[in-house]
């Protein structure tokens, strides 16, 4: 996971307080972008922290929705693969369990959240200029874990937020500008490069190359995902 967003606002002094307005979570690969399928076909999805299977199925069981399996135990079910999501019905509930996203959103402790990903770039932007007026939005790229446990640069997600950022479109902190710049500078060749990361090519070599072709896909969604007692809703 990332340590702290990267931070840009309205007029904001270098001095103004680590809080924020509204938060962006960017996990690119994949959970941000099987929220946004997810939340674009109608469904309501609960972040869940990874690793807990049994507390995982007691809160789909207490929410009245069902639980997405890992990717490699899913068997055809529902799970933090987007393209597994594609069949989602209208108004369906789902527990997500994830590593990094949902971790990430289950710390947000109240302040307004976002999904981002390359799908929904614009959508997002717009929504959290609109959430924050003239408050400071914090974007997080999740980032990945090591098997150890400490923390792995994920580029995709670098470049996610950065897509982000350009379209937000205010003053920005210095690490903020520079995923923005990463992003105009991977051009035409951003496929190529989240195709080729560590993680896109761990997807692919598991057989979930579809996964990071969703993914890729930019702009292709109107929805904002926002984080709203507990669960990520059309925004």
């Amino acid at each position: 996971m990332n340590e702290g967003p990267e931070r840009m606002g309205h007029g904001r002094s270098r001095d103004a307080p680590a809080a924020v307005d509204v938060l962006i979570i960017v996990d690119t690969l994949s959970f941000s972008t099987a929220v946004d399928v997810a939340v674009s076909r109608g469904a309501i999805v609960y972040p869940f922290s990874y690793g807990d299977h049994k507390a995982a199925q007691a809160e789909a069981d207490r929410v009245g929705a069902v639980l997405a399996h890992p990717r490699r135990a899913a068997g055809g079910q529902f799970s933090l693969s987007p393209v597994s999501l594609a069949g989602l019905s209208a108004r369906a509930k789902l527990v997500l369990p994830s590593p990094n996203g949902s971790r990430l959103s289950a710390a947000c402790n109240g302040i307004p959240a976002l999904a981002g990903c390359l799908r929904n770039a614009d959508a997002v932007a717009k929504a959290a200029r609109e959430v924050a007026g003239s408050g400071i939005i914090g974007v997080v790229p999740a980032g990945e874990r090591w098997p150890d446990g400490s923390l792995r640069p994920a580029i995709e997600d670098l470049l996610g937020a950065g897509a982000i950022i350009d379209r937000i479109a205010l003053p920005c902190s210095p690490e903020a500008k520079v995923f923005r710049d990463a992003y105009r500078s991977a051009g035409q060749s951003l496929n190529r490069l989240i195709r080729d990361s560590l993680s896109g090519r761990e997807l692919t070599e598991a057989g979930y190359v579809g996964d990071v072709e969703i993914a890729l896909e930019q702009n292709v969604s109107a929805f904002a995902p926002r984080l709203i007692d507990g669960a990520y809703r059309a925004g």
